[in-house]
């Protein structure tokens, strides 16, 4: 079992950044895949970024990639997105996600078994 407390999240101007941090409790983090999701009233939730076991390869969305950098510190059982030139249509409820097997593409939601509560990310313009 492996509980996920997401942090970071909070009110930006459109142009700003954020770093979202997910802390990982229980289980090996370093056998976790893991992603960040994002999900609004209007959208069904979406993929933004994954990374790996070990942190080799990673995965972005098109419409985050080369804003968005995801990372991960398996020494402290984190993973961080660092979200540079925030844009209003990325304001969400951001997700962190864990799946106990590596990923090797672009995952979706249903492959994760284990989910944080969720932060809030809102950009004004």
């Amino acid at each position: 079992q492996v509980r996920l407390v997401e942090s970071g999240g909070g009110l930006v101007q459109a142009g700003g950044s954020l770093r979202l941090s997910c802390a990982a409790f229980g289980g090996t983090f370093s056998n976790y895949a893991m992603a960040w999701f994002r999900q609004t009233p209007e959208k069904e939730r979406e993929f933004v970024a994954g990374i790996s076991w070990s942190g080799s390869r990673t995965f972005y969305a098109n419409s985050v990639k080369g804003r968005f950098t995801i990372s991960r510190d398996n020494a402290k059982n984190t993973v961080y997105v660092q979200m540079n030139s925030l844009k209003p249509e990325d304001t969400a409820v951001y997700y962190c996600a864990a799946v106990s097997y590596d990923i090797v593409a672009e995952p979706i939601a249903e492959e994760f078994r284990y989910w944080g509560q969720g932060t809030q990310v809102t950009v004004s313009s």
